[in-house]
Order: structure tokens, then C-alpha cells, then sequence
């Protein structure tokens, strides 16, 4: 019980300091929208362009709003020598860092769906598979939420975090498939996209969207989930090297 009582109040003391923040808020929300807009004039394409841009939107949506989140509050907190007092609360770490996490993963999930909220007045959503839109959009943001932790625990400062962070995100937008087909990839560069996350997330979505996925979600989910355990693992590795060795 006290762990849990310990991991409620970690959670809604990063709820009220951190979230809803202005420049989360214009990372996770503002951002996404504004970079689909681009993309929807640039095209000069009607309405029935939404359904293929949609899933785009949400994982973009999603990568930014949870790593921006991550790169606040860790990191200020290990600038503030915060974050080594809440090592010595009586919870196990890796309790500890998902608490840390938790708010980041929600917020992400909510902000994926923002831009579903808007299409839902312009376009035929009717044919979406909301089961598997949902379980894409969970796992995207808990496999954005441990590299944005895995980022937050590598450096010293709020802006080296917003700089690997931005070094790991612009590339990711062009790579994973986000608005335009991985084949359409220069053949070099087809490797490195399939060793990210997120194209594994986003081929869910527009699996589930547009009936256009490449892979097997069965495929997608299970190196999603990888991914999960491998940047979760690393994070911890890092925090015990760097402050409890």
C-alpha cells in the first residue's frame, strides 16, 4: 500500500508542476497540427486527404508531447537535485521511474487523440478500427515516454535534452513513414527506418486507418513492446550507474 500511495502522489505532484505547460502544450499539440497543415496546403489536396494524413498526426503528436514532457521534468529535477531525494522514496526504481512516466504516457494518449477529435467533423471515419487505433497509440506512447526517459537520464541540462531529443525527432518524421511511404526511402535508408520505434507505431495506424499497413500488426506490436522493455531497461541501467552505484 505504500508504494502505491507513493506512486499516486509522485504522479499528481508531476501533474500539477509540469503538465499543461505552455511549451508542452505547443511541442505535443500545437506543433503536430501546425506540421499537418503544411503538409494538407502543400498538397493542395481536398478533405478525403484526411484519413492518410491522420495517422501521421497522432504519432507525431504522440513522439512530441511525451519526449517534451520527459525532457522537463527529469532533467529539471536533476538540475534542481530533486529527482535524488525521490531516489530514497521507499518504492523499488523501477516503480519510481514509472510513476515518473505514467502522466507522460496519458498525456501522450490524449494528445494522439486531438487531431482525432477535429477529423472527426471533416472526414468518414466510419471504417477506422478503433481497437487496434488504441492499442497502436498506447504502446507509441509508452515506447516515446522511455526514450524521452532514456534521453532525460543521459544529459545534465533541460536544453542538451531538447537537443538530442530534437536529434532523435526531426530524422523520425522523415524515416518512420509519418507522411509518406517508407519505399519511398532512398534504399540506404530503409534499414535505419525499420530500427525505430516509431515506424513500427505508425504502421499500425495507418493499417488500422487507412488499410494500409506493411507489416503484420502481430509483427508491429511485438517489436513495439521490445522496444518498451529495451529503452525502460536502458533508462534504469542509467539512473543505477550514474546516482545508486
Amino acid at each position: 500500500m505504500t508504494r502505491w500511495i507513493a506512486f499516486w502522489n509522485i504522479l499528481l505532484k508531476d501533474m500539477r508542476s509540469y503538465y499543461l505547460k505552455p511549451p508542452n502544450i505547443s511541442w505535443g499539440l500545437i506543433f503536430p497540427l501546425a506540421w499537418t497543415a503544411m503538409f494538407f496546403i502543400r498538397s493542395g489536396s481536398g478533405l478525403e486527404s484526411i484519413p492518410m494524413l491522420l495517422p501521421g498526426v497522432m504519432a507525431v503528436s504522440v513522439l512530441f508531447g511525451t519526449t517534451s514532457l520527459l525532457a522537463v521534468t527529469v532533467t529539471f529535477e536533476k538540475k534542481g537535485r530533486s529527482f535524488e531525494r525521490l531516489l530514497l522514496a521507499p518504492i523499488s526504481l523501477e516503480m519510481l521511474m514509472l510513476a515518473k512516466t505514467t502522466g507522460a504516457i496519458l498525456f501522450g494518449v490524449i494528445n494522439a487523440f486531438v487531431p482525432v477529435l477535429i477529423a472527426v467533423f471533416v472526414a468518414d471515419l466510419r471504417g477506422v478500427a478503433w481497437g487496434t487505433v488504441v492499442s497502436a497509440v498506447a504502446l507509441i506512447a509508452v515506447s516515446s515516454t522511455f526514450l524521452g526517459l532514456f534521453v532525460a537520464v543521459s544529459v545534465s541540462e533541460v536544453f542538451e535534452a531538447q537537443t538530442f531529443s530534437n536529434f532523435i525527432r526531426f530524422p523520425m518524421i522523415f524515416l518512420c513513414g509519418l507522411f509518406f511511404p517508407v519505399e519511398r526511402l532512398p534504399v540506404w535508408l530503409q534499414p535505419l527506418s525499420h530500427a525505430l520505434p516509431l515506424t513500427y507505431g505508425v504502421d499500425l495506424l495507418h493499417g488500422a486507418i487507412r488499410r494500409a499497413g506493411r507489416m503484420p500488426p502481430a509483427l508491429d506490436f511485438g517489436v513495439l513492446a521490445a522496444f518498451c522493455v529495451i529503452l525502460f531497461a536502458a533508462s534504469l541501467r542509467n539512473i543505477r550507474r550514474r546516482w545508486i552505484a
